[in-house]
């Protein structure tokens, strides 16, 4: 069985992630969605409540758990969990940059697990959490840029009807 890691603050969980975890889905066995906390930046949602709207917004896919990601190394959460990759989205060449050297020190850390790059489909190309945080938090419409589960919580932390 493959298993690979698709890891991310997911703050919040977008359509642009599913579509990269769709992708996924036709290459592994099973997916492991980790909720990471990240000290460097203030989430609109606890880890907690990422897990929970992820696990409703992906309840569809059999083959995908969801779990948070507890302080230390991405590559020693994957080695725990018997994963052969990390899988990553890429938007724009910028992504690339960083998550480029992630993967190599990845790589040197665990030569066994791959760091796959998926790309989303162009729609999703200039979308990302903090965009859609943003165009919510000022009476936006985001309804076409996440699954429903999240659209309701965004709403109700922002006190939107």
């Amino acid at each position: 069985m493959k298993r690979a890691i698709y890891p991310g603050t997911f703050d919040p969980f977008t359509n642009g992630h599913i579509d990269i975890l769709e992708r996924a889905c036709n290459i592994f066995d099973e997916i492991i969605i980790a909720v990471a906390i990240n000290s460097q930046k203030r989430p609109m949602f606890s880890a907690d409540e990422r897990a929970e709207m992820i696990r409703e917004s992906v309840s569809r896919f059999p083959r995908v758990a969801v779990d948070t990601l507890q302080a230390g190394l991405l590559i020693d959460y994957a080695r725990e969990k018997n994963a052969v990759a990390i899988i990553r989205g890429l938007r724009q060449v910028a992504d690339f940059e960083y998550e480029f050297q992630i993967a190599l020190m990845n790589r040197h850390l665990c030569p066994d697990i791959t760091t796959v790059f998926l790309m989303p489909n162009e729609k999703y190309t200039y979308l990302t959490s903090s965009i859609i945080r943003e165009v919510a938090s000022l009476g936006g419409d985001v309804s076409d840029f996440v699954p429903e589960p999240v659209l309701k919580r965004l709403k109700a932390r922002l006190g939107l009807g």
